[in-house]
């Protein structure tokens, strides 16, 4: 069981092993997050639904489609998998350079990197995650908002950070910078909302 914040304690992959197979963590630069409570079926909705598009595409290609449990693991430069201080979960990853793949985790950052956004974890995939992703070199990274109906885009830069969000409503089509010729068509994720009649609002002035 890991310890709180306050304990100060840097963790690592090594430690993260011997934590229960029962429990999901996270470790974001030395500090352990729990991934509690367990996704809505919405959630995984959005994630099968995402998976159904990219993973017909890449079939037969070098790069693979992964989703959530998968431990990818972020590190700093060369220290050993034990050693390393940032080990994620994201919702769904593409890897396109086979030496990333290890047996039972990701190292390294992946060209695609998708989070479906819940209330429990949206400030951590927005701020501390985004961050991560793109220091690690992550060519796209994907925030999807389920209840907004929307995605917001973020793609790697010539200077090594992510440039401006791009966002896309329920209804657009997004082209993945990191497979070329794979585009996936949000239409398919979010469908189309049940029409809502309401009764006509009365007329103005006074009634005869």
């Amino acid at each position: 069981m890991p310890q709180t914040k306050a304990d100060k304690k840097v963790f690592t992959y090594g430690d993260y092993l011997t934590w229960p197979d029962d429990e999901r963590w996270e470790i974001i630069d030395g500090e352990p997050y729990a991934l509690t409570p367990a996704p809505i079926p919405t959630h995984q909705e959005v994630v099968a639904d995402l998976v159904a598009q990219i993973r017909p595409f890449l079939r037969g290609k070098p790069c693979k489609v992964y989703p959530s449990p998968i431990d990818l693991l972020i590190p700093e430069g060369d220290e050993a998998d034990e050693d390393v201080r940032t080990v994620v979960q994201p919702d769904i990853l593409v890897v396109c350079d086979p030496a990333k793949i290890g047996e039972k985790r990701i190292r390294g950052a992946p060209d695609l990197v998708i989070e479906v956004i819940s209330p429990s974890t949206s400030s951590r995939d927005a701020i501390l995650k985004r961050r991560r992703y793109e220091r690690a070199g992550a060519r796209e990274f994907w925030m999807v908002h389920p209840v907004d109906r929307m995605v917001t885009v973020f793609r790697l830069g010539a200077d090594g950070t992510f440039d401006k969000p791009v966002y896309y409503d329920d209804t657009g089509k997004i082209e993945v910078v990191a497979t070329p010729g794979l585009v996936v068509d949000l239409s398919l994720v979010f469908p189309p909302l049940p029409r809502v009649v309401r009764e006509s609002p009365a007329p103005y002035g006074p009634r005869e």
